[in-house]
């Protein structure tokens, strides 16, 4: 464990059926610290006996149960979640530090607060919620008839989740789908498997939620993750990660139809428009690319200022970069920890390789760095032009690639240029002309003039290969509704 970590919680876990369980088979695999290379635990390798019985568990849980009648039932049991949370917020946060090389700050943030605070806006929601609503009357083919109107749960979800910010993104998963009376099999990625035993945990030790309606499973293996998406019983798959993996999980899918939601890459553009303080813009989105090492899917990864200006963009860019170095998450000055993995460390140092082959220059960075640990330095690439891999391929690492435009026509241009469309940024000294090229992008997010969108009442997701779907949000929470309309005489 990295020195500054705290005590982590007790071991990994799988739930199933309201069980803590080890895999079925005994076997485990280890969970590394990224910062150091160091094994900080073990997770159940959990097999495919143990998905089934997951699946099984949800299944009658939803079948069989009133978790999705009773509205009352689900508030509790999640408000007890929530106060689960609030109660071991340090050494969950220590935990995420130490698996996951996040950065202390991120805490207050997408890593432990924000998330938490979201688990209380969708309880919230549905406490209130209209489940039912009235069409009135009418008379279609001359019958007189009333209308209702139901929204019902979908059923049995699977959510599987990345390791960027596992926290996060399993909470803007299970919190909406437990609301809306759906039952869960949570499946993490195996890089960030401990954060979501620990859920896992806390919803068996402190909440009344009954046995079965939520599960963590924690394989290893690819092919025991594919059931989730193959098995008829399951009703919908609620998926973050990349494009591939994600285009892999639709098609398994289709046989049986399931609804899927799919949150995937992202090559975001932050546009300088040519009257905007380019230093700034340059300055803030360097920053924003050297945050938990580039390890977000909506981070704005392509700088795109007027050409008069690249030089100094690059520039300043470069410096902020240089200031902000890599340093152990666990230090509370920490940006830019490791990268998660030593396969992570090589895939980006590829990419360095494939900037050089382009023709592109680094104003800084362009290495790994030669210590313990799956460490890069933050990188500003030049002197490629959008139809360069660096541009158009999502990198995940602390890389920021500046690209010269001509105007707010050739911007827009560059920026919707790309198979993504998750989010961006536009600044302007004038807020109506920044406005204006926002609403030329073809993304799911964008921030004007340094506007935040990251709240737990703002949907989230991407246009074109980003993804389908909203998470957050009241369409977030309605991605796990059915709508089933009921006629009856007037």
């Amino acid at each position: 464990m990295t020195a500054g970590t705290g005590a982590l919680p007790p071991p990994a876990q799988q739930l199933i059926d309201g069980k803590l369980v080890a895999a079925s088979d005994g076997a485990s695999y280890p969970i590394l610290n990224p910062a150091n290379g160091e094994q900080i635990g073990v997770a159940p390798d959990g097999t495919a006996a143990d998905v089934d019985a997951a699946i099984a568990a949800a299944r009658r849980a939803f079948d069989e149960t009133e978790w999705s009648t009773d509205r009352d039932l689900r508030v509790r049991c999640l408000r007890q979640l929530h106060e689960a949370l609030l109660a071991n917020a340090e050494p969950f946060k220590a935990l995420t530090t130490a698996e996951v090389g996040m950065p202390g700050f991120m805490m207050m943030a997408a890593g432990f607060d924000v998330p938490v605070d979201g688990l209380k806006w969708v309880t919230d929601l549905v406490e209130g919620y209209e489940f039912e609503s009235d069409l009135g009357e009418a008379a279609p083919m001359g019958i007189p008839t009333r209308r209702t109107v139901r929204r019902e749960p979908v059923g049995v979800v699977a959510a599987i989740s990345p390791w960027n910010v596992p926290t996060q993104i399993n909470l803007a998963k299970i919190g909406p789908a437990l609301a809306a009376g759906c039952t869960v099999v949570l499946k993490p990625a195996p890089d960030t498997p401990w954060v979501a035993a620990e859920l896992g945990r806390l919803v068996a030790e402190h909440t009344d939620i009954p046995a079965g309606v939520f599960n963590v499973v924690t394989p290893r293996s690819n092919d025991v993750a594919a059931l989730l998406t193959t098995d008829p019983r399951v009703d919908m798959v609620s998926f973050t990660g990349s494009t591939s993996v994600g285009k892999a999980i639709m098609a398994a899918a289709a046989p049986t139809l399931k609804r899927v939601f799919l949150e995937l890459g992202g090559k975001s553009a932050a546009i300088a428009l040519d009257d905007a303080d380019v230093a700034a813009v340059a300055g803030g989105t360097a920053f924003a690319a050297c945050i938990h090492a580039g390890q977000g899917c909506a981070i704005t990864t392509r700088l795109i200022v007027p050409r008069d200006r690249y030089d100094e963009a690059v520039q300043v860019a470069a410096a902020t970069m240089e200031s902000i170095g890599a340093k152990d998450p666990a230090d509370p000055g920490a940006i830019c920890g490791p990268v998660i993995s030593a396969v992570q460390r090589e895939r980006v140092a590829a990419y360095f390789d494939i900037a050089r082959a382009e023709g592109g220059t680094f104003a800084t960075g362009g290495d790994v760095i030669d210590q313990p640990g799956n460490w890069i330095q933050p990188t500003v690439v030049a002197g490629l032009d959008n139809s360069s891999r660096l541009a158009q391929e999502e990198i995940f690492g602390p890389v920021l690639v500046v690209i010269p435009h001509d105007g707010d026509d050739d911007a827009v241009r560059i920026a919707n240029d790309s198979a993504y469309g998750l989010s961006g940024s536009v600044d302007s000294a004038s807020l109506e002309r920044a406005k204006a090229v926002a609403a030329r992008i073809r993304t799911g997010t964008l921030a004007v003039n340094g506007g935040v969108w990251f709240s737990p009442d703002a949907p989230f997701g991407g246009y074109k290969q980003s993804g389908i779907g909203r998470e957050m949000g009241v369409a977030g929470f309605e991605e796990y509704l059915e709508m089933k309309t009921i006629a009856e005489p007037a």
